[in-house]
């Protein structure tokens, strides 16, 4: 029996390795188009209905402590006020440049754009470990025209 027990402990502490691992690197193609479009939208739908709570509960700890729904609102005002609706990217691919890279502090740190036609939706997104998946820590989105 205590061999079972420590065959199963070992098994766990593998696959917690693993997993622990796995949040080391780059995501694949496209589990990171997943996560950057996931936060994006949701990022988009908190602006175009003026509700910030999804957003904030998809947010790293750390963020979710620094901007509370309300200031979050606050924060991106102006996204509201100029109505912009960037939801169109769902339909497309993003383009990254540079190429995402997790840092030396463990962040993922993702910045590209998205090209909708007549403005260009950039980002800059940074993750960090939490709860076993990426969650944002830092958000920067610009809509320009070209």
């Amino acid at each position: 029996m205590l061999v079972i027990f420590r065959l199963v402990c070992s098994l766990v502490l593998v696959l917690l390795a693993a997993a622990a691992q796995a949040q080391n690197k780059v995501p694949g193609e496209r589990p990171l188009e997943a996560l950057v479009k996931s936060s994006l939208l949701t990022f988009n739908d908190a602006n175009v209905t003026n509700n910030y709570t999804v957003l904030h509960a998809k947010l790293s700890q750390p963020f979710r402590v620094k901007y509370p729904p309300e200031k979050l609102a606050e924060t991106f005002k102006v996204f509201r006020d100029k109505r912009i609706d960037f939801d169109i990217i769902a339909a497309l691919k993003p383009v990254y440049d540079p190429a995402p890279k997790v840092d030396d502090d463990g962040k993922l740190l993702v910045e590209g754009h998205f090209d909708p036609g007549p403005a260009r939706v950039a980002f800059e997104l940074d993750f960090i470990p939490s709860d076993g998946e990426w969650k944002l820590i830092r958000l920067n989105v610009k809509v320009n025209p070209k």
